[in-house]
């Protein structure tokens, strides 16, 4: 059983009052001067959405702590938690901040963020803002007075940025920059820079050295940035956003992919390889479907294509109808 210290309670009143408020909605429906006053308290500053949003990743964290046996939940055995929700909340909330915090919820005081193969999360920032990170990746968070600042490892993260115009919110991948201030906008790492995508709002992006050669994007563009030439390949009215951040909802969305980037996207999120046979890697797909699995893609491609499927354990191979 994982214990709490005195020292591990909540030291930060901001927290402590974004875990009274989850618990006062657990309770039940909220006067309406109730929610007023919760609605105030959330817009008097983004710290306070940030916590609110904590809580209640940690409150529903609670939830499975106490319905999925051990062996379901990726921490150590020697911080495994079992315990109530509302049994969790004795001693001022300390145990709902350590329950959360067992399990990878809390970022407080942590500065990376890392998913494996396979694992897309949606984490709530500090200041308010949100995280979806995608498979494989790896973020380094630093909150100064006055920069927010992510680096981007590997990978790719989509964010959703709360409004504060005295710390600019910045991703760097490599030696590309993303600004915002108030947005929403991805960032994917590449070998040789990184793609942008603006779902809401402006961001302005450049190339480290190349700073008054930047350019700013508005929703519904994306731009790749070179590590060498910054900006480049500005594509305006994109419209093909929600399939290229449908895997927000752990989906693949086809709209002409050839099946060899198609099988390379796949085995992004997957140890299991979808290979494929060199006769088919330039034929054109349609279609919406699972991260998470990749023999299926193969079947409905083969089926298209009026090819076989050879399913191993490490390997789904797609070959022609003569190969068995």
């Amino acid at each position: 059983m994982w214990t709490m210290s005195e020292q591990d309670s909540v030291a930060n009143p901001i927290d402590a009052r974004a875990i009274e408020w989850v618990t006062q909605i657990d309770k039940g429906e909220m006067p309406a001067s109730r929610r007023a006053e919760l609605d105030a308290w959330l817009e008097a500053d983004s710290r306070h959405r940030g916590a609110f949003l904590r809580a209640q990743a940690a409150w529903k964290v609670l939830d499975r702590l106490n319905i999925l046996p051990h062996e379901d939940l990726d921490v150590p055995p020697s911080r495994q938690v079992r315990l109530s929700r509302r049994g969790a909340l004795i001693g001022g909330g300390a145990a709902i901040v350590g329950a959360a915090a067992a399990v990878g919820i809390f970022r407080n005081g942590q500065d990376q963020i890392r998913t494996a193969i396979g694992e897309i999360r949606r984490v709530p920032l500090d200041d308010g803002s949100v995280a979806a990170i995608n498979t494989d990746s790896e973020l380094n968070v630093a909150f100064k007075p006055d920069l927010r600042e992510i680096t981007l490892a590997k990978g790719e993260a989509w964010f959703d940025v709360a409004k504060d115009r005295r710390r600019p919110f910045v991703v760097a991948a490599g030696d590309v920059r993303v600004r915002a201030v108030g947005t929403a906008f991805s960032v994917r790492r590449r070998d040789s820079g990184a793609d942008v995508l603006v779902t809401e709002g402006v961001v302005e992006t450049w190339m480290v050295g190349a700073e008054g050669r930047g350019k700013r994007i508005a929703a519904g563009a994306k731009i790749f940035v070179s590590d060498l030439a910054g900006p480049s390949k500005l594509v305006v009215g994109h419209s093909g956003i929600d399939r290229t951040l449908a895997w927000r909802s752990g989906e693949i969305a086809l709209n002409g992919e050839t099946l060899g980037d198609a099988a390379t996207e796949f085995n992004r999120y997957n140890t299991r390889r979808v290979t494929v046979d060199p006769s088919f890697l330039e034929r054109r797909l349609v279609g919406w479907f699972h991260t998470n699995d990749p023999e299926t893609f193969a079947r409905a491609a083969a089926a298209t294509l009026g090819a076989n499927v050879v399913a191993g354990n490490d390997e789904i191979h797609i070959a022609p109808k003569s190969q068995r």
